[in-house]
């Protein structure tokens, strides 16, 4: 719901990270889980992502999302079935659940399943009310074999209690070479002892959701690619500067390839740097 107007979209990380990696001429393995109701199994299959048969006998995962500006309200209406595993010997993997579909021994499994780990801990943290408001509850997570790693700042609090330089610091020290902190307009990447910033542009927020799923599969496949966690920081908030810059809801804001790089190229020279 935006506004008065309620629209109805189908997305989540697995649309949004898929179309995002298949821009930058990426190929996909997708594993999800999906309803009878899903309306894009044919719009993602002729895109090229590669979909196993991952049918659920209940509907597909839906959340009713009220948003103002770049804040936005979550309430769960349906839950899809748990996925179970699935080795593709995949290059690199994107972990982001959703709600409650990734048990913890799926998680060990998938995190042994690849050299490169990136992880969306938002699914691991949820809980939800009688109301089925979503809310971020306290939660410890095994984040050895992580590689890189993004969270907002009520994130980063539910994994660390804590949510400045210290918090992540005891992320990094699980072993995850990337810490990503998203708060709004900021965006930090720990790396080593240093914390490098950028700052995207103030814009007229239409749709936020998915922006996060775009920045992180962008940023997946720039340090899968180039092995530059700097252009892919920069990369990655062009992508997010991108989408917003569409004023599009739901895949529409999936943003082309020329556009991140266009953008990327600025940030590149722009960002700031601090020890800690």
């Amino acid at each position: 719901m935006y506004g008065n107007t309620t629209y109805e979209v189908a997305g989540g990380p697995a649309c949004y990270c898929s179309l995002t990696l298949r821009n930058q001429k990426f190929d996909v393995n997708l594993a999800t889980k999906y309803g009878k109701d899903f309306p894009l199994t044919e719009f993602l299959e002729k895109n090229k992502i590669n979909m196993p048969e991952h049918s659920s006998e209940t509907d597909t995962t839906r959340f009713k999302i009220i948003l103002n500006d770049s804040d936005r309200e979550l309430l769960i209406q349906n839950r899809c079935e748990p996925l179970e595993f699935i080795d593709e010997k995949n290059d690199g993997i994107i972990i982001s659940p959703v709600y409650d579909e990734i048990s913890m021994e799926l998680f060990e499994e998938i995190k042994a399943s690849s050299d490169f780990i990136f992880l969306d801990p938002q699914g691991f943290l949820r809980e939800h009310d009688l109301e089925k408001r979503i809310s971020l509850k306290e939660t410890k997570l095994d984040l050895n074999g992580v590689s890189a790693i993004k969270v907002n700042s009520e994130e980063l609090w539910a994994l660390t209690g804590a949510n400045d330089d210290s918090a992540l610091i005891t992320l990094q020290n699980f072993g995850i070479e990337n810490v990503i902190l998203t708060n709004k307009q900021d965006v930090s990447l720990l790396v080593k002892d240093k914390i490098y910033s950028i700052q995207l542009p103030i814009l007229e927020l239409v749709d936020t959701t998915g922006v996060g799923d775009i920045f992180s599969a962008t940023f997946c496949c720039t340090v899968l690619r180039e092995k530059d966690f700097l252009w892919a920081l920069s990369l990655a908030g062009g992508a997010a500067q991108a989408a917003l810059e569409t004023k599009n809801f739901g895949i529409e804001k999936v943003p082309q390839k020329d556009a991140i790089e266009n953008n990327g190229s600025y940030f590149y020279n722009m960002v700031q740097y601090r020890q800690i």
